[in-house]
């Protein structure tokens, strides 16, 4: 899964979600612009800025890392001091490193004891996030990313439902609905379609991007071996066999061909 990606897009969503992550006010939202950094001249990226709009409050760079990487910490303090050079900004800063569990923070630490233990750096580990005393939807929408392939789709389900009745703004919603079903694509590639359907009616589905890029690929597509491939995608959103053949220009009987149960 490229959770670093999903990450951005949860934050750019919920901003809120990263300051109950480090257990601080959701209402700082308002105080701060979420971007991706990238600090010229040296090829660095950081994965997610947090910048203030008054000089009183720190500036908090967010890396995502769900793989082992000795490295970790050195890259991080790297990105953030060069950082720190290039800008005008005089704010404090902080670092915010997201890890799935801690068995996969294996960065060497020997030489940064001093920074990680001090308050300039905060980890979070997703396993153990039920000790953060809320249930935000943007919360339990980055718990989904470890959920048990056993009780994704359930969970999925519960998240889109309180997405549906707290969030009234409709693009915002829409957002959410477009994390949680890319997650799910990422985490059970091989989600039935009666699965997809408890969630998304059609018409949500048509909005999501996973649908777009797999109508646009199966139309864009000339040949029939790629059209072919699409199918199945097209059937696990929902679609019928009629809508599919309509999509891709291709006779009904093939499409019903196409998703028959293999013998």
């Amino acid at each position: 899964m490229k959770t670093d990606s999903i990450f951005y897009r949860i934050f750019q969503s919920l901003p809120s979600t990263f300051f109950e992550l480090i257990n601080q006010p959701p209402s700082l939202t308002s105080a701060y612009q979420f971007s991706s950094v990238e600090v010229k001249q040296l090829a660095f990226r950081i994965d997610g800025v947090f910048l203030p709009n008054t000089p009183e409050l720190p500036i908090y760079f967010a890396k995502v890392q769900f793989q082992p990487d000795k490295k970790i910490y050195s890259r991080l303090f790297a990105e953030i001091f060069n950082y720190l050079d290039k800008t005008e900004l005089t704010n404090n800063w902080q670092g915010v490193v997201i890890f799935p569990n801690r068995s996969v923070e294996t960065g060497d630490t020997e030489r940064y004891t001093e920074l990680l233990n001090s308050q300039r750096v905060t980890r979070v580990y997703l396993n153990e996030l039920s000790s953060i005393p809320t249930s935000s939807i943007g919360i339990e929408t980055v718990k989904l990313i470890i959920e048990p392939e056993s009780t994704a789709t359930t969970k999925a389900i519960e998240i889109v439902n309180s997405a549906r009745k707290e969030i009234l703004n409709a693009t915002q919603q829409r957002e959410i609905i477009q994390l949680i079903e890319t997650i799910l694509i990422y985490k059970l590639p091989r989600l039935s379609r009666e699965e997809m359907g408890k969630m998304f009616g059609l018409s949500e589905l048509k909005q999501t991007r996973f649908y777009q890029e797999v109508f646009a690929e199966g139309k864009e597509q000339g040949k029939e071996e790629g059209k072919l491939e699409t199918i199945p995608q097209l059937w696990a959103l929902g679609l019928s066999i009629e809508q599919i053949a309509q999509a891709l220009g291709l006779d009904e009987q093939v499409v019903r061909q196409a998703v028959q149960p293999k013998s």
